[in-house]
This record gives structure tokens, C-alpha cells and sequence, in this order.
């Protein structure tokens, strides 16, 4: 079983590659593909999670950089998606990252609408966690 840090990295390593040998975030078929078309027409991309307001622990896409990141956030992942130059980075808020710690975040995609503020909105479908505890 991996090693889960009881606490998070700060120093821009992901966690999951820096602590446990293994990523803490993984993407599915549907949420790569969704990648791909939001990069192809807004370029760089990130993920934050805030837990917050909203839609609650939805995971938000932004253009990369857009979404302001700080000493409370921890970087999770920078998940590689085929057709992309860039990795994406998965943020998310040290809060949330003491509850969600013990489990692999499955970034996924569901009908229906989102948030306003992610960029997948407009698009009539919204990321979606599922998780699994490691």
C-alpha cells in the first residue's frame, strides 16, 4: 500500500510523484478527450479544487495560470493527456487535500452543467471526481 504524506509538498513536486510512488490523480478516456478540445481552443490548462462554494469538491478547469495559487494549495498532479504539449496541473486547497489524502482522484466527465466559472461549462458537460481509496 503507497505512503499517503501527512503533509502535503509545497515546493511545486506533485505529491503524488514526490510521496507515494504512484499519482494521486488520473484521468479517464472521457475526461482526456475533453482536454484536448478545451486546449485546442484556450490553450494551457489547469485543475483546482477547492471544496468551496459553487459546485463544492468539482474540480475547475481554467486557462493554466488564470486561477491564482498560493501556500494554501497543494499540487497534486501534473497529469499528462496525448495530443497535449503540456502536462496540466491539479491543484488543490490543503483543506481539501487533508480529506481527500488517502484516496486516488479520478478525473472524469457527466452530462449536465457545471459551474459557471470552469471552462467545460459551455460545453453541456462537467468534470466530475470519482476516487478510491489507496
Amino acid at each position: 500500500m503507497s505512503s499517503v504524506p501527512e503533509t502535503p509538498a509545497v515546493d511545486g513536486t506533485p505529491v503524488g510523484s514526490a510521496h507515494t510512488g504512484s499519482p494521486l490523480v488520473e484521468l479517464t478516456p472521457a475526461a482526456a478527450g475533453l482536454l484536448r478540445r478545451l486546449h485546442h481552443t484556450h490553450g494551457p490548462l489547469m485543475f483546482h479544487q477547492s471544496g468551496g462554494c459553487c459546485d463544492g469538491s468539482a474540480p475547475m478547469c481554467y486557462p493554466d495560470g488564470e486561477f491564482r495559487t498560493g501556500g494554501s494549495d497543494v499540487l497534486l498532479a501534473s497529469l499528462a493527456v496525448e495530443g497535449v504539449e503540456e502536462s496540466v496541473p491539479f491543484w488543490m486547497s490543503t483543506s481539501q487535500y487533508e480529506v481527500w489524502r488517502h484516496t486516488r482522484l479520478i478525473v472524469d466527465v457527466v452530462e449536465g452543467r457545471g459551474s459557471g466559472f470552469s471552462l467545460e461549462a459551455p460545453e453541456g458537460v462537467r468534470f466530475l471526481i470519482r476516487s478510491r481509496v489507496i
